[in-house]
């Protein structure tokens, strides 16, 4: 079994705690409250910079061959996941400018910056967000909400490009072989500040 795969099978039971999670099944349905939508939006706002910083903090360690890899990853989540978060903005009323940080979004990424100083560990922490996304995009595409808001967030996340870089990741952890006691000790923190995550001051 790949390394990428061994995290899966860590990750599925706090997946499953987050499709569960009454933020991500308001999501689904189409119908959370917009003040929760709005405050995470917010946290996932100011998140998202950072996760950008721990993108570029790999690129500078990586081999030739996967430094475009993380440079595609840094585009794509500083233009196509922040451009979704400025347009739901305004139609939630969300203050990102004015955006400050609660405990789960500082401690997660706090980890993540932290984790990102080892490139192969830094993989395994980064990658509970790509795969978390990506798989919880999918299953919510199963039965896409009505609401168009709630919809578009659902169609980002499910969209196959978002699952291909995702794909990438896991390759990228496969080929760095990290040892695996600490990549699955990385993963499985990463998946716990997934899961606290939604539950959004």
């Amino acid at each position: 079994m790949s390394i990428s795969s061994e995290l899966h099978a860590i990750g599925r039971p706090l997946l499953e705690a987050q499709l569960a999670h009454p933020t991500v099944a308001g999501i689904g349905r189409g119908d959370l409250e917009e003040k929760v939508f709005r405050s995470w939006l917010e946290q996932d706002w100011l998140f998202l910079h950072d996760y950008v910083r721990v993108f570029a903090r790999l690129a500078w360690q990586a081999p030739a061959a996967h430094l475009g890899d993380l440079v595609d990853l840094a585009h794509t989540t500083f233009h196509d996941e922040l451009s979704l978060h400025r347009s739901l903005s305004a139609e939630f009323g969300a203050d990102l400018d004015g955006a400050v940080k609660g405990p789960a979004c500082q401690a997660y990424t706090t980890f993540l910056l932290e984790s990102a100083a080892t490139y192969a560990e830094g993989l395994a922490a980064l990658y509970p967000c790509m795969w978390g996304y990506s798989t919880l995009g999918r299953i919510l595409a199963e039965n896409r909400p009505a609401e168009p808001r709630y919809r578009a967030w659902v169609d980002t996340y499910a969209d196959p490009g978002f699952a291909a870089l995702t794909g990438r990741i896991a390759e990228m952890i496969d080929e760095a072989a990290p040892d695996l006691s600490r990549a699955k000790e990385r993963f499985a923190e990463g998946m716990r500040h997934e899961l606290a995550f939604w539950d959004v001051p």
